[in-house]
């Protein structure tokens, strides 16, 4: 699996498009305007339609709604009219041309007009085009249930009650009331624990109880491993959790007539659905605070463990005839690994990193190579390095061939996974990273370079040795012809992090000792080369696997955020399941939560598989092909067979596109566990563009829900 989180869009410029600095609108002093007589209007509005009450408040609704209905029909019919316009109809009938004419020229001033105010790249704005699709949405809903009404009661009668149930809807929405709504929320929390929440922390702990027996310490990469594994079964466990309490909730309510007494009451059907959203919310935030805490200790404590190194058993080393000795040797074995010693002569001291991690010495290294450590054992520190949260610094990748030319990627060495290109060793080929913002500050004391490298081997050679690399600098304003500086000399750990410092001083071909940031650096860039020394042996590399590492920042916070995901996640499956059931039994509105949350799972794979991404054709025919178990890439047999699958596959296509683009991406939220556990900082634009996301899908969730619950007969 990989980590690669190189493609950060800052916040803003995913909300409101990528040039949205160039709109009018967001100058500090038109943006700040704008700000104070939105935020004015808004609590005018709130506060007059709060005051409202009998024909007051039914004026207001018929004003609202109206308005409403009126602005939805008029989106409606302008999108209708801009498809048939402006999509190549208006070339089929005559009488449409003048006012495609005038269709377009409206368009394009209106489009230059939006430009002009939120920038040229408004359109591509998560925002607006979140409004877009609450509107389309809105105007659906609208239009079905007025033709739905208009057979029943007329038309005239249909526009009224339909602008009648938008208004109350706003009325409603505008009147909760916090203090009802906490106690509806409160109200949850009981249920939820008398329905024996407890169990699911109880079955937590047990879990952490046993695992200690499987989870193998002696793994390549404990850190992930056990990362890994609490917040996978955190998050397992809280997301079925959730999706049992808001599914089943209100349907026992009902079964049980409770929710009759509740809505005897002067309380509004937002406010009982908002009030089980706050409540199953308030009890798996506790929840995942306590698991939280319990599961950063048992990792700490799963992790830690130290080595000691035995003086006698460190064998001298001779680094030169007529020069001081050092010593080298390795540690005890625990958790199933041991780490390389080694005390140069000088009586400086370093042990090798073995599974991500190096320990230090408690004491003084020169001791080690003293008459006086003779039979005794010296006992280093904890491990440092596993648990990190990494700021890391990507670079843009470019290759050049085997002769150095550039070239667009790599060499293909059959590997079905396309996500590395290979740069053949023992010769000029190289993989080359530009970086940008490199300055004396950021990194006074040199570079330091992570590496995560791919390894194919033509011959075996030494299986127990990597393969050799090296590590070049170059100035990107220099010439052509300007050759890069080899710097350093490694040996190659395959998928593992390696990490390497390249010195603030840099010994040139001539023996020169230069400045890094005077001699290769150069408004703020610089370019690293990576080549492969051994002959017939191959480095695959991605744009993600090498970057330098800015700092370190503070792992428990990155684990907070982490759990934040969950968080998130839990929220969005709470949402699905309130709604669900308010107008589904308990078992279908457990059945569709759980197929709403499996559908969100795999939403990239239906988006695929709805626009002919993927071979083998639509669902039914992929069906098809694996019970006769014909080959993905190859036709289908002509006949009638294939011919009515291929046509019944255009209604599904159309299906699997319109539930992708309903349901949420919930794999997208696996970045925060996965960042996490690969020891990377999660950016606060990621956390701010998921809360965005997950809100923007929890509100109208949370409309829908209302609405339906209103109009439900027991709310009634």
């Amino acid at each position: 699996m990989v980590i690669d989180i190189t493609d950060v869009t800052p916040l803003f410029t995913w909300l409101l498009g990528p040039e949205w600095t160039e709109g009018r609108l967001f100058h500090p002093l038109s943006l700040t305007v704008f700000l104070l007589l939105l935020i004015a209007g808004l609590l005018w509005l709130v506060v007059r339609l709060r005051k409202g009450h009998g024909s007051t408040g039914r004026g207001a609704a018929m004003a609202i709604g109206g308005g409403s209905a009126a602005a939805i029909v008029l989106v409606a019919l302008g999108i209708i009219a801009w498809k048939l316009l402006l999509l190549g109809k208006a070339e089929e009938i005559a009488w449409t041309l003048p006012l495609a004419n005038f269709a377009e020229g409206l368009r394009n001033s209106c489009f230059k007009g939006l430009q002009w105010l939120l920038g040229s790249g408004w359109h591509q704005g998560a925002l607006y085009c979140w409004f877009l699709v609450i509107i389309s949405a809105a105007a659906a809903v609208f239009v079905v249930g007025g033709l739905a009404a208009a057979l029943r009661r007329g038309p005239i009668k249909a526009l009224e009650t339909s602008g009648r149930a938008i208004g109350d809807c706003a009325l409603d929405v505008v009147r909760i009331s916090p203090r009802r709504v906490g106690a509806l929320a409160w109200l949850a929390v009981k249920e939820s624990i008398r329905r024996r929440v407890v169990v699911v922390f109880a079955v937590f702990i047990l879990i952490l109880l046993f695992a200690g027996w499987y989870l193998d310490p002696g793994n390549i990469d404990p850190a992930r491993l056990y990362l890994n594994f609490v917040l996978t079964t955190t998050g397992y466990l809280v997301i079925l959790l959730v999706l049992f309490l808001s599914s089943l909730s209100l349907p026992a309510d009902i079964k049980s007539r409770t929710l009759h007494t509740i809505v005897t009451k002067p309380v509004r059907s937002s406010e009982v659905v908002l009030g089980r959203i706050a409540g199953f919310t308030a009890v798996a935030t506790c929840l995942l605070l306590i698991m939280g805490v319990i599961s950063y200790f048992f990792v700490e404590r799963g992790l830690a463990h130290t080595h000691e190194i035995d003086a006698d058993s460190l064998k001298t080393v001779e680094y030169a005839v007529g020069r001081p000795t050092g010593r080298q040797g390795v540690t005890t074995l625990v958790h199933e690994h041991r780490h390389k010693v080694v005390v140069d002569p000088s009586g400086n001291g370093r042990v090798e990193i073995e599974q991500g991690h190096r320990h230090e010495l408690e004491g003084d290294w020169k001791e080690l190579l003293s008459k006086e450590s003779a039979g005794k054992k010296y006992q280093l520190g904890r491990p440092e390095g596993m648990l990190l949260a990494r700021v890391p610094v990507y670079g843009k990748l470019a290759y050049r061939d085997r002769k150095g030319e550039p070239t667009d990627k790599g060499i293909n060495v059959g590997d079905e996974w396309t996500y590395r290109s290979y740069i053949e060793g023992g010769s000029l080929a190289a993989a080359v990273w530009t970086f940008q913002g490199i300055t004396e500050e950021r990194f006074s004391d040199g570079l330091p370079v992570d590496m995560t490298l791919g390894i194919f081997r033509t011959h075996k050679g030494d299986i127990e040795k990597g393969v050799t690399g090296s590590l070049l600098l170059r100035n990107p304003r220099a010439g052509a012809d300007v050759k890069p500086t080899e710097v350093q000399i490694f040996e190659s750990k395959e998928f593992q992090i390696d990490n390497r410092l390249i010195p603030r001083e840099v010994r040139t071909p001539d023996g020169k000792k230069v400045d890094l940031f005077k001699e290769f650096v150069s408004d703020g860039e610089v370019e690293i080369w990576l080549r492969c020394v051994d002959m017939a042996q191959y480095f695959g590399v991605a744009q993600a696997d090498m970057y330098l590492r800015a700092h370190n920042a503070p792992f428990a916070w990155n684990f907070a955020k982490g759990y934040f995901g969950i968080w998130l996640l839990g929220l969005l499956v709470i949402a699905l399941g309130v709604l669900f059931s308010t107008f589904l039994s308990a078992p279908v509105a457990v059945l569709a939560t759980f197929g709403a949350l499996l559908g969100g799972l795999f939403h990239d794979f239906m988006f695929r598989l709805a626009t002919h991404q993927t071979y083998g054709g639509g669902p039914l025919e992929s069906f098809v092909r694996i019970l006769t178990q014909q080959n993905v890439t190859s036709e289908m047999e002509p006949g009638l067979r294939t011919t009515l699958v291929q046509t019944l596959d255009q209604p599904a296509k159309f299906g699997l596109w319109l539930l992708a683009a309903v349901l949420p991406d919930l794999s997208r939220f696996n970045v925060f566990s996965k960042c996490v556990a690969y020891g990377f900082n999660i950016p606060g634009d990621t956390i701010l563009t998921y809360t965005c996301r997950t809100f923007a899908f929890v509100l109208p969730l949370f409309v829908a829900a209302y609405l339906c619950l209103k109009n439900r007969e027991v709310a009634r």
